[in-house]
């Protein structure tokens, strides 16, 4: 049984794109059911998938359901499960299992690297007679180089017009309409033979280079030598066991495999993990953490200047996910530049244009563009959660709550990462190429240098104790009463600027340094 749910899909702004997404996988895998013949009970409701369900199963009894991955459609299900309607059945599209996160963890909280490394040990992946293939388990400080075009990158495939994207493309345009992002039904697998040659691509052409490009950002090529897989693989078209056998078996290099492999069961299983044993960051470091009551908008009303109006009442039990602030100062609302705004600094607004242009980029992007800036402006981290759930394809609760909470803007605290994923200017220039053409020097005017700055003397209170973050903080104090002022003058401007939906330039931030005070340390 499936079901398309209007009440779901409207829930939140989704991302057209991945509206789309759903909608062609969904139709085209129920067309393969009952081509293998299969009975297919396909349900479509402008109501919430319970009372779908509800109905169906007071017709033909209980019903089984694989385990959803997602924290908020297992609390939907949660009424039909103790009511006798429905059962879970264990997943099978995950590679480890939960004793494999229990025998890695530690004192010190949940880490990828022991997680890592038990799993490659107990399932012998890319392992040799007890030790890890080519004498080291990660070749991560090998995967950092800057692209200059040179391989050139691979275009994405593209897939043949069919009845069913015609019909999907017409009804996203009109059911649809009000939902942001470009809709490109061609660029999007819907079969299991698009997903089989999206993933054949990406062996062929991506993966030999993927390792040492791993990391870089460029504006010639949005995905450079990134596989595009992580959509269909979330959509359980292609398990996470056969893409790692693939890679293995690929002949790429060992550092592009592994890097590749450490994406897979390194960090989207572990982060799978991490996710179900916090509730969804509903309990962090032992404590209970804030819950917003209902779905949030990203952002939307602010930067559309209307309110995000539901199709339909989200149904009982679901609330607006989990909102830590270990930070405890995460209160900037969300930048209407994500939403399309342009703010000025070239690096955010390239990426934002390609998310709404895509409805996907690349996991560095996400991290130390769009996760970064919005860190050191200390936008809340609730709202920039629920930005990156509407904006992604290949968003959904499990790996965009543990990505954004628990990474990029260490609002869960050191839970799952040590340290706050922040950065200057200097780490965007060096890993992409935006900066040569924005109005900003990243060796002078930038402000984003000023802005990583400021952060660290807010949030020292905090951060002090972090081993981590010792050396930083160490230069932090060695920073002189004018600088420090004119680090927190900067940071004042452009967050104001950008909240107003606004652009910044050199000329308004060099006003806005020059007019700083001393600020005086401690």
């Amino acid at each position: 049984m499936l079901v398309e749910s209007g009440e779901w899909l409207g829930r939140r702004p989704y991302h057209r794109q991945r509206i789309a997404l759903i909608l062609l996988n969904m139709r085209a895998f129920a067309a393969e059911v009952a081509d293998a013949g299969i009975a297919v009970r396909h349900v479509r409701t402008d109501g919430s998938m319970v009372d779908a369900l509800r109905e169906v199963a007071g017709e033909l009894g209980p019903l089984s359901v694989n385990e959803p991955a997602e924290r908020e459609v297992r609390a939907e299900l949660r009424p039909l499960v103790d009511g006798g309607l429905a059962r879970i059945a264990p997943n099978p599209h995950w590679l480890t299992t939960t004793e494999d996160f229990r025998a890695a963890a530690g004192s010190g909280g949940w880490r990828m690297d022991a997680f890592y490394r038990a799993v490659r040990a107990r399932t012998g992946i890319l392992m040799k007679a007890g030790a890890p293939v080519g004498g080291k388990i990660s070749f991560d400080t090998e995967n950092r180089e800057r692209w200059d075009g040179i391989p050139a990158a691979p275009e994405p495939p593209r897939f043949a017009r069919t009845a069913l994207r015609d019909e999907v493309e017409r009804e996203v345009l009109a059911r649809y309409a009000r939902h942001p992002g470009r809709l490109d039904v061609e660029a999007l697998p819907a079969t299991q033979s698009d997903a089989e040659e999206l993933w054949a691509w990406g062996l062929r052409h991506c993966l030999e280079w993927f390792g040492p490009f791993e990391d870089a950002m460029s504006e010639r090529s949005r995905g450079v030598f990134h596989t595009r897989i992580s959509p269909v693989l979330n959509l359980g078209r292609i398990g996470p066991r056969r893409l790692v056998d693939d890679a293995v078996a690929s002949g790429a290099p060992l550092q592009s495999v592994e890097g590749f492999v450490r994406q897979v069961i390194g960090w989207r299983e572990f982060v799978r993990h991490v996710h179900n044993a916090t509730d969804g960051f509903r309990v962090a470091g032992g404590r209970p953490q804030p819950t917003r009551r209902e779905p949030g908008d990203a952002g939307w009303a602010r930067a559309k200047g209307s309110a995000w109006e539901r199709s339909a009442p989200a149904p009982a039990g679901i609330d607006g996910g989990a909102a830590p602030e270990h930070l405890g100062s995460a209160r900037t609302p969300l930048p209407p530049a994500y939403w399309g705004t342009e703010s000025g600094l070239r690096c955010l607004d390239h990426v934002v244009e390609g998310v709404w242009d895509e409805a996907w980029s690349h996991h560095i992007t996400r991290l130390m563009v769009l996760g970064n800036l919005a860190t050191l402006l200390d936008v809340d981290s609730r709202e920039l959660t629920d930005w990156f759930w509407v904006a992604y394809m290949d968003a959904w609760d499990w790996v965009v709550e543990p990505n954004v909470l628990g990474m990029a803007t260490f609002a869960a605290g050191p839970v799952m990462t040590t340290k706050p994923y922040v950065s200057g200017a200097a780490y965007i220039d060096k890993m992409g190429d935006s900066c040569s053409a924005c109005r900003f020097s990243p060796d002078s005017t930038c402000p984003i240098t000023r802005l990583y700055w400021a952060f660290l003397a807010r949030h020292e209170p905090t951060l002090r104790s972090n081993p981590r973050m010792k050396l930083v903080l160490g230069s932090l104090r060695r920073r002189s009463d004018l600088d420090r002022g004119r680090d927190e003058a900067a940071f004042v401007h452009v967050r104001d600027v950008l909240v107003r939906g606004g652009k910044v330039t050199p000329d308004s931030v060099s006003a806005a340094v020059s007019a700083a005070q001393p600020r005086v340390a401690g």
